[in-house]
C-alpha cells in the first residue's frame, strides 16, 4: 500500500485534494456536486459489523435552489426495510444538518430536507451515525467464510439532473448506480489480524487495544468499497508506474494469482495509452475462486475477481476503471455505456475484432434495444446480458468498421478526455462519433438499436 498523503480532513482540504487535474464536465444541472465524504468506522473482532460516523459536504452546482438532498443506502437494495429482529444492513441515525424523512425505495433512499435552500455555488453538509452489518450471503456486499466485502455499503449522494432526482431501485441484476465523482477520506479501525484493502491510497496507523486504523484517501471517485478478512497480499508496479495490489483468500491457486498479476499490470498501462492514464496511482484486486457463483465486480480502485484456474474477468473489471469509474454514466438508465465499453476495451487488449458478431444478434420484439434501461431488463430480462454486453460491444466493433480503426481510436481517446470525471450519455457519444468521423451516423444508430 502506498503511504497516505494526509490523515485528517483539515489537512486534506488544505492540500490538493479538491484541485481538479482536468476540466470536469457533468450533465447540465447535475447536483449536488464537489462532495467530500469524511468517514470514521470501527469494526468488531471479525469485520462483520462496523459502527461510526459519516460527514458529507456538498455544493449546489445547478441554477435551481437545492431544498433537499437524498442519500442512497444501496446496501439495503436487496434486503429492503428488514424486520424488527433483522433490520436493514445499513442504518443511519442521529442525523444533523437537515431533517430526515422516512426511507423510501425499499429503504435505499433517504430524503433530507435542508434547513434553508442552497443557492447556486452554496455549500452544505450533513452528518450521521452509521451502522453496517455485513449480510451473511455471498455477494459484493456480503461474506465468504471469514472474509467480508463492503461494496455499496457507504451511503452516497443521489444525483438531481435535468430529469429530476434519480431514485431508481436496485433491480437485483447488473448495477443501478449513478453518482458524481467525489473525494473520500475513510478511517477504518479494526483488529491487526484483519487485512483491509480499500478504494484509494491507504496507510496503517497504530490504534489502542491491539488494533490498527487503515486510513484511505480517494480523490475524484464515484464510490468507496473495502474488504476485511485474513487475506494474503502482494504488490507489483507496472512499467507505467501503476501500483497493483493483490489480495486473495485461502485456496486461491498460485497460478491464478500469477495470471491475474500479469494481466493487471499489462492492462492498466494498455488502457491508459488508449484512453488516458489511470489517475489514481494504485488499484486493489481481491481474488477468490469462491466468487464464481456471483462473478466479479468493479469499484473505483478496487475490484473483486472470481478466478477459475488461470481464467478470470480481470481485464474486463479493470476496463471498468475507465468506463464507469473515470468516464461515468447512469448505470440504471444506460447500462450499455459502461458494460459494452468495458467488453470492447477488453477486446482491444486481446486483439479481438469480433468479425461477424452482428450476424449473431437477434431480436424478440421491436421494443428491445441495446440502450434500454435496467428497468426494462428487469421487466423483460431474458438474455439481458447478451444485449448489454455482447451486442453492445459488437456495436462498437461495427462502428469501428464503419468509421475506420484510426478514427475509432481517436474517438475513444478524445471522448474519454472530454468526459474525464464526468458523465457519458448516448447523445454525447453519438455526437462525438459524428464529429470525429465526419459522417452522418443516424442510420447506423437506428439499425443497431442505440436509441
Amino acid at each position: 500500500m502506498r503511504r497516505l498523503i494526509c490523515a485528517t480532513l483539515t489537512l486534506c482540504l488544505g492540500s490538493s485534494l479538491l484541485t481538479p487535474a482536468l476540466a470536469t464536465p457533468t450533465l447540465a444541472a447535475a447536483t449536488p456536486s464537489k462532495a467530500v465524504y469524511d468517514v470514521a468506522m470501527r469494526s468488531n473482532a471479525t469485520g462483520t459489523q462496523w459502527r461510526g460516523r459519516q460527514k458529507v459536504y456538498f455544493t449546489n452546482t445547478s441554477a435551481k435552489p437545492l431544498k433537499e438532498i437524498y442519500l442512497r443506502l444501496w446496501g439495503n437494495g436487496l434486503d429492503g426495510c428488514g424486520t424488527t429482529s433483522r433490520p436493514s444492513p445499513v442504518r443511519v441515525s442521529r442525523l444533523t444538518g437537515g431533517k430526515p424523512a422516512p426511507l423510501t425505495v425499499r429503504c435505499s433512499a433517504l430524503r433530507i430536507d435542508l434547513p434553508k435552500p442552497l443557492q447556486r455555488g452554496a455549500r452544505g453538509h450533513v452528518a450521521f451515525d452509521l451502522s453496517i452489518d455485513v449480510p451473511t450471503r455471498l455477494n459484493r456486499f456480503g461474506r465468504l467464510g471469514q472474509h467480508n466485502f463492503l461494496g455499496n455499503a457507504l451511503p452516497v449522494l443521489a444525483v438531481r439532473d435535468a430529469g429530476g432526482w434519480r431514485l431508481d431501485p436496485d433491480v437485483g441484476i447488473g448495477e443501478s448506480f449513478y453518482t458524481l465523482t467525489s473525494d473520500f477520506l475513510v478511517r477504518l479501525n479494526h483488529p491487526k489480524a484483519l487485512a483491509v484493502p480499500a478504494t484509494g491510497l491507504s496507510s496503517k496507523q497504530p490504534a489502542p487495544g491491539g488494533r490498527v486504523t487503515t486510513v484511505a484517501l480517494a480523490r475524484k471517485v464515484r464510490d468507496f468499497a473495502w474488504a476485511a478478512g485474513p487475506f494474503k497480499s502482494a504488490s507489483a508496479t507496472s512499467p507505467g508506474g501503476i501500483r497493483v495490489n493483490l489480495h486473495w483468500t485461502a485456496g486461491t491457486a498460485p497460478a491464478s494469482i500469477n495470471a491475474v498479476r500479469r494481466e493487471a499490470l499489462a492492462v492498466m498501462d494498455d488502457l491508459g495509452r488508449r484512453f488516458g492514464k489511470y489517475p489514481y496511482g494504485e488499484v486493489d484486486l481481491v481474488l477468490s475462486p469462491g466468487f464464481q457463483p456471483i462473478g466479479s465486480m468493479e469499484y473505483p480502485g478496487f475490484v473483486l475477481v472470481a478466478v477459475d484456474g488461470v481464467e478470470s474477468a480481470t481485464v474486463h473489471e479493470l476496463a471498468h476503471q475507465w468506463w464507469y469509474g473515470i468516464i461515468g454514466n447512469d448505470e440504471y438508465a444506460d447500462p450499455w455505456l459502461d458494460e459494452a465499453f468495458a467488453v470492447y476495451s477488453q477486446d482491444l487488449f486481446y486483439g479481438e475484432k469480433a468479425v461477424g458478431c452482428w450476424n449473431e444478434v437477434y431480436w424478440d420484439n421491436n421494443e428491445q434495444a441495446i440502450s434500454n434501461s435496467m428497468g426494462y431488463w428487469a421487466r423483460h430480462g431474458r438474455g439481458w446480458s447478451f444485449f448489454v454486453y455482447f451486442a453492445g460491444s459488437c456495436v462498437l466493433h461495427e462502428l469501428e468498421r464503419t468509421i475506420g480503426e484510426t478514427a475509432m481510436a481517436r474517438l475513444m481517446k478524445s471522448y474519454a478526455r472530454a468526459h474525464w470525471h464526468g458523465v457519458s450519455t448516448n447523445a454525447d457519444f453519438k455526437a462525438a462519433a459524428a464529429k470525429v468521423s465526419g459522417k452522418d451516423l443516424t442510420q447506423f444508430w437506428h439499425e443497431h438499436r442505440i436509441r
